[in-house]
């Protein structure tokens, strides 16, 4: 076993064979030192790779401990200071220790021998015979071995383009296992781990075995890129042909006198981005689009989305408004020509298009209608827009679960588009419509993010001005938006945003209400939508009071709409009935009574209980809140021998249980003042029970 004392060259990023000849570039210190005292010599070196290629002064733990002993051919100064080597590998060896040197790395290492194929290390004369055999399948095997690497690599050469054929000449003249082993490996493009772990490897025919591998690993991966290679150039085929025969049809229209299309359109389109009024940050994001789009072919996807980008920035109002808004005067007789009652909402209304006449920008809160179904908070906000001149946008958040729904999609995606706010801002028009946001209450999150959240920015006057949405990527003021939201209920309002809101509630309405909204609204709207406003009818005010009653039961007037519509098109049937029997149009008259209303609702859907209609021993009444309105609760109370049991039914919550058990507690306590015998109940078992008992009871009116 040769020892040697060598100077120690790490190397970076590169593993060197022995019978390798290879160049070296040298430009660490310490490196260079090395390759000095190695030419002092006898010009060999020891070469060993470092364990990271990224560590500028490798300590002895990290570098590997297998190297390679090389001889210096050739040596050559450049004048950048760093050094160019030509070496030869020489001899495997195993680094046993690190020697103290100032000048350079210096490593006592012996020779690391490989393990020659078919070695036998002892010979039995009773199994001379066996080993024959088994000398004779070692053979077969190294030749097949042999035979499939150098074919291998045949066909590498063949396919890749890494390696000149003159590599393959010289691989053939190569006899040894070992040296073929070697330098095959030294031509492969191998990972720096993969390639020590071959150096490392004292069985040649694992040795082999391994270079075979990674051979066909390489193979695999070329047989991938190739495939790929083919599918690139046929798709570039037919996007060149695509091109020339566009090119062949734009020089046709030419010839016979057509106009460009493609260049007057981008004309018209630089024109109308001259003309229309922008901010200057807008504008230069929509030139440099409209120049991307000049340089791209027409019919390619990417142009698509570039010319939808750009009309979305022409198609939005940036700067325009609305013309000057109507006095409060004017504003309120709107408003009561419109609706009957709502005092209090009127008078806030009125208040707030009062700010917005005097100041420009109202950094205030945001308007929220809250109310049951059908008393009118849609309507009111229709109404507002008309009182003050301004557009109306609608955008219904029920069921809304996508944060993109406001925010918008990035341009990325496919089938991009702006958010609900933008949309609406490009239906109207102006950017200072009255902007409703429906059915607040109904918002709802998941994996695709919380569309509340993404309204805190938007109904907040501090920072809305500079709203960014997704799709068009650059601020849009909302400031002078006047935002006004509806919901049923504050409960499903989360509280971020219900901090950034006024609440205006809307109760509902009272039976004489409903009675002057159906003779000044409704009873009008409806004879005109089914045709019979031409037709003599004569409704009286019991024909209404009785649809209120025994027809409807609701906050609202949208049943009872509704109701009235029902009526007014059996009318409609009757005159037409008639037209058809006697030729012409009849000059009937029709009365609207209660009983011709019973006649044509059918059996009435609510009465009152005669528990109802006078006053009664054992029962009370009570009010229940809902988010549709309210209801009359009529408490129901029996007592009968027993033993002092407090029975309570009517599906009643945690909350109304414990009134009803405070409730018998205070009879108890005043029990002497009432004339009762202080153990009055010991003897008795009492009920309370509330109707309707399949709905459940409890909440803020649960006392």
């Amino acid at each position: 076993m040769a020892v040697f004392k060598l100077p120690l060259l790490p190397l970076r990023d590169i593993v060197v064979f022995p019978h390798m000849v290879v160049p070296l570039y040298v430009g660490r210190q310490g490196s260079i030192r090395a390759v000095a005292a190695a030419l002092g010599g006898d010009r060999r070196i020891l070469l060993a790779a470092q364990r990271e290629a990224k560590t500028n002064s490798p300590t002895p733990d990290e570098i590997y401990e297998i190297g390679c002993v090389a001889r210096i051919i050739q040596h050559i100064k450049r004048p950048d200071g760093t050094v160019k080597i030509l070496v030869e590998g020489q001899t495997r060896v195993r680094i046993n220790n690190f020697v103290a040197s100032e000048d350079a790395l210096v490593a006592m290492a012996s020779s690391h021998e490989d393990l020659p194929l078919g070695v036998v290390e002892s010979v039995d004369a009773d199994t001379v015979d066996g080993d024959e055999d088994e000398h004779a399948d070692q053979a077969d095997q190294r030749d097949a071995l042999d035979r499939s690497i150098r074919a291998a690599f045949a066909k590498y050469v063949g396919t890749s383009r890494r390696l000149q054929p003159d590599v393959l000449i010289s691989v053939k003249e190569i006899d040894e296992p070992a040296r073929l082993s070697y330098t095959i490996a030294a031509h492969l493009p191998l990972k720096h781990a993969e390639k020590q772990a071959i150096l490392e490897v004292v069985d040649i025919r694992l040795r082999l075995e391994r270079v075979y591998e990674a051979l066909r690993a390489e193979m695999e991966i070329f047989e991938v890129e190739r495939k790929i290679r083919g599918r690139v150039k046929k798709q570039m085929e037919r996007s060149e042909k695509e091109y020339y025969l566009n090119e062949q049809m734009r020089a046709i229209q030419k010839e016979l006198g057509d106009r460009d299309e493609l260049k007057n359109e981008l004309e018209e389109l630089f024109d109308k981005l001259a003309d229309k009024d922008m901010p200057a940050e807008v504008r230069e994001k929509a030139e440099k689009e409209l120049k991307k789009l000049k340089m791209m072919q027409p019919m390619s996807a990417e142009a698509t989305v570039v010319r939808n980008y750009v009309d979305w920035f022409l198609m939005l109002p940036w700067n325009e408004v609305s013309e000057a808004s109507k006095g409060i005067g004017e504003a309120q007789e709107i408003l009561d020509e419109d609706h009957h009652g709502l005092d209090k909402p009127k008078e806030r209304i009125l208040e707030f298009l009062a700010v917005h006449n005097l100041v420009e920008v109202v950094k205030g809160p945001i308007l929220c209608f809250v109310g049951p179904p059908g008393v009118g908070k849609t309507s009111l906000a229709r109404s507002i827009a008309r009182a003050t001149g301004r557009e109306f946008v609608r955008a219904s958040f029920g069921g809304v679960r996508d944060e993109a729904e406001i925010r918008g999609h990035r341009r990325t995606y496919i089938g991009a588009m702006p958010g609900k706010i933008i949309q609406g801002l490009k239906r109207a028009g102006t950017s200072d419509p009255v902007f409703l946001f429906d059915e607040l209450d109904k918002l709802s999150s998941d994996f695709r993010g919380d569309p509340a959240s993404a309204l805190l920015e938007v109904l907040d006057p501090n920072q809305n001005n500079a709203f960014n949405d997704h799709y068009l990527d650059v601020d849009y003021d909302l400031s002078k938006v006047m935002f006004i939201c509806t919901a049923n209920s504050t409960q499903g309002i989360p509280h971020a945003l219900h901090d950034r809101l006024e609440v205006i509630r809307i109760a509902g309405y009272t039976e004489d209400e409903k009675m002057a909204i159906a003779k000044r609204y409704l009873i009008p709207k409806q004879r005109q939508d089914n045709g019979v406003d031409n037709v003599e009818v004569k409704w009286r005010e019991e024909a209404t009071r009785t649809i209120i009653q025994r027809y409807t039961r609701e906050a609202g007037v949208r049943t009872l709409e509704r109701e009235i519509a029902s009526v007014c098109r059996k009318i409609a049937r009757d005159v037409v009935q008639t037209a058809d029997e006697s030729g012409d149009q009849p000059s009937k008259t029709f009365t609207i009574t209660s009983a011709r209303v019973k006649k044509f609702l059918g059996v009435a859907k609510y009465r009152p209980s005669r528990g109802e209609e006078s006053p009664e021993i054992g029962m009370a009444t009570g009010l229940a809140w809902t988010q549709v309105g309210g209801e009359v609760l009529q408490i129901e109370a029996g007592a009968m021998p027993g033993g002092g049991k407090l029975m309570i039914t009517g599906k009643l919550g945690d909350v109304m249980q414990e009134s009803a058990r405070a409730a018998m507690s205070y009879v108890r306590a005043r029990a002497a003042s009432w004339g009762l015998r202080p153990n009055f109940y010991q003897s008795i078992d009492l009920h309370v029970h509330v109707p309707e008992g399949a709905m459940p009871k409890d909440g803020p009116s649960a006392g």
